[in-house]
Formats: structure tokens, C-alpha cells, sequence
């Protein structure tokens, strides 16, 4: 039996025990991945993330994504919770004030300013309308009318979101998910405006078969920042709650730089700290 160190993040948290967390497993190169299949699995979090050696010049470290059941090319909080916990144990980056995470997409570019990471949004798998049948099963789980949603569409980066804008900000508290199949769900609801104090976007997202909700999505919201922009439906820098109505504090921070990119950041805090045994 082999013991890898392990870290548990709290990821776009406001005090700590409020945000995403994520399980980070370090040293991971002769993991198998079925074994981290098998360990993302037991410790059940949305995601679990394996840290390895890049293989690519430019990158500080290669990245693996796994939620229980399936690994992903890309995910927002196991980014930032990712190059926190490597940089904690001492990671030391190619550039000053930069960190490049490669993973299933390829290379992502961070910015490390001391108190916060963020990502650099990526492009768009996927965007425009969803189908009309994917449109009214995603309005039927959620328990919406046509009349309160302003768009159903594809918001793509990787983890396969349709995004569901609403009307009304007083509605997305009052959602209740129920499953119409057994087949997969990714939602990404937002709403422009809330009651919340320094809340411009609220957003919630569920997924899985089991219609799980998420505390605090990286990926949509960079995909959510993408779709406003498009639109002209809001200012940056804005910030976006989640978690709110599952007992979280989530906040995510996004901006855009003069040369048009679009970032998403967030507080991560190490939470547990040990070893993991295989």
C-alpha cells in the first residue's frame, strides 16, 4: 500500500465550509485511471482532481478531472482548487504571477494575485439554442412556463451545460427539480439581478440523473460570462452568488481584461490536510 499526499480545498468560499469543495490528490503519475476513477467514486465530492506531471512544456502541471462517475476535460473549481493546492505544496510557477494547468482541453491560463485565483474563461464547445425537445425537457424538470425563461441554450466548455436564463430574479430560490427521464442532466440556471448584498448574477446548477445540485460551478459561470458578454446584458467586473439555497455562500468574481478575456476567480482555502492510501 502506497500513501499520496492529499488536500481537501474549499473553492470560490466566502469564510470557509461555505464553498465547493474539492478532494486534490497529489503525485498522482503512476495512479491508474481506473483507480482514480475508483477514488473520485469513494470520496464522492462533484469532482475529485489528480495532480501529475505536464507533458507539455508550457504547462506547471497536467490536471485530471473525475466526478464519481466519469472524468471531465475541464471544470471550473477543481481549476482554481487544483493550482491552489499545488501551489501550497510548494508548486513554483514558469511564470511570475501566472500558473498554466494543462487538462483534457488543453492549456488553461491562471492568474495568481496573492488572494485570489482565476481562470481564463475557455471558448465555447458548444453554444446557440437547444432544440426545442431539449428545451421543454429542460423547462419540464425544472418546473418552468416558456413565459418565465428569457433563452434555453447550449453554454458548453466541456461539462456538456444548457443554460437557462430566467426572467424573474425572485424565481430561482423557489426551484424544485424533478426528473421527467433517467437520463443525464447538466443545467446551468441564471438571472441577472438579485436581493443579495453586492450580487449582480445568482446562478444554480444541477446534474447527474439524480438532479444533484452543485455549491459553486467554475465552468458555468465562465460560460454564463461568455453568454451575457454576447448579449450586452451585463457590466463587468460583476460577481455571481451560488449555493445560496442549499446553505452555501459561493461567490464567484468575473472580469474582463482590455484584451477581451474573460476570467473567473475565487477564495480557496485548504481545509483537511493528509495522505491518501492505495
Amino acid at each position: 500500500m502506497k500513501a499520496l499526499p492529499f488536500r481537501e480545498v474549499d473553492v470560490f468560499c466566502s469564510a470557509g465550509f461555505d464553498g465547493n469543495p474539492l478532494a486534490v490528490v497529489h503525485d498522482a503519475n503512476d495512479l491508474t485511471t481506473e483507480q482514480m476513477q475508483t477514488i473520485a467514486n469513494w470520496t464522492n465530492f462533484s469532482e475529485t482532481s489528480f495532480l501529475l506531471d505536464p507533458t507539455d512544456p508550457e504547462a506547471d502541471y497536467l490536471v485530471r478531472i473525475f466526478t464519481p462517475n466519469e472524468e471531465l476535460p475541464f471544470a471550473g473549481h477543481p481549476t482554481i482548487g487544483s493550482a491552489h493546492a499545488w501551489l501550497e505544496a510548494g508548486g513554483s510557477p514558469n511564470r511570475p504571477g501566472l500558473v498554466i494547468q494543462q487538462c483534457g482541453i488543453g492549456l488553461v491560463t491562471l492568474q495568481n494575485n496573492g488572494s485570489q485565483l482565476g481562470f481564463e474563461s475557455p471558448e465555447l464547445i458548444r453554444s446557440g439554442p437547444a432544440s426545442e425537445a431539449d428545451k421543454n425537457r429542460n423547462l419540464a424538470i425544472l418546473g418552468l412556463e416558456d413565459h418565465e425563461v428569457a433563452a434555453v441554450e447550449w453554454i458548453d466548455n466541456g461539462p456538456r451545460w444548457i443554460g437557462v436564463e430566467l426572467v424573474d430574479p425572485g424565481r430561482i430560490g423557489t426551484l424544485s427539480p424533478s426528473a421527467v427521464d433517467s437520463d443525464q442532466v447538466d443545467i446551468a440556471v441564471f438571472v441577472v439581478g438579485s436581493t443579495l448584498e453586492g450580487v449582480d448574477v445568482e446562478v444554480r446548477c444541477f446534474f447527474g440523473t439524480d438532479l444533484r445540485e452543485d455549491p459553486v460551478t467554475g465552468s458555468a459561470n465562465a460560460s454564463i460570462a461568455r453568454y451575457l458578454r454576447d448579449r450586452g446584458t451585463i457590466d463587468f467586473p460583476y460577481v455571481a452568488s451560488q449555493g445560496t439555497y442549499m446553505g452555501r455562500n459561493g461567490r464567484a468574481f468575473v472580469s474582463e481584461d482590455q484584451d477581451g478575456a474573460l476570467w473567473v476567480a475565487g477564495d480557496a482555502k485548504t481545509l483537511v490536510t493528509g495522505e491518501i492510501r492505495y
